[in-house]
């Protein structure tokens, strides 16, 4: 699997999607990213997004981090408007339902994510806004 680093946004999510994640599944210091597509809360249409995964169990957990800005990225406000989603995990496309994590579930999910991408301990430095951590259930 070939890393890319320097890929990013639409043209991130259309070499994923041509390959299986053979390239774009690797990120920036190795870390595995999903493609997430979500439908805009506005428009209906659909919208999709690179994000930094990890595991829990069967789901999958992503991050609203948007670098540590103020406000929630586009993705994560349209997921809340409307949860169900599509994945895309290398070649593995399915359907998923998209909740945000609370209390305790939510400081363990955020320690298991800044162990795969160490930033978002600085992102969260960044805003006064409280970072939320998704779980992905596959439906």
């Amino acid at each position: 699997m070939r890393s890319a680093a320097h890929l990013y946004g639409a043209e991130h999510v259309r070499s994923y999607v041509e390959t299986d994640g053979e390239l774009g599944y690797l990120w920036k210091e190795d870390a595995p990213t999903l493609i997430l597509t979500v439908v805009g809360r506005k428009s209906g249409a659909e919208h999709s997004k690179p994000l930094i995964f990890g595991r829990d169990g069967d789901d999958y957990v992503i991050v609203a981090s948007q670098g540590g800005r103020p406000q929630h990225p586009d993705w994560y406000v349209n997921l809340v408007a409307n949860p169900e989603v599509k994945v895309q995990v290398l070649g593995d496309v399915f359907q998923a339902r998209a909740r945000t994590a609370e209390g305790e579930e939510r400081d363990r999910l955020w320690r298991m994510m800044n162990g795969i991408w160490r930033h978002y301990d600085e992102y969260r430095e960044r805003t006064d806004r409280v970072i939320p951590v998704v779980v992905l259930e596959r439906i």
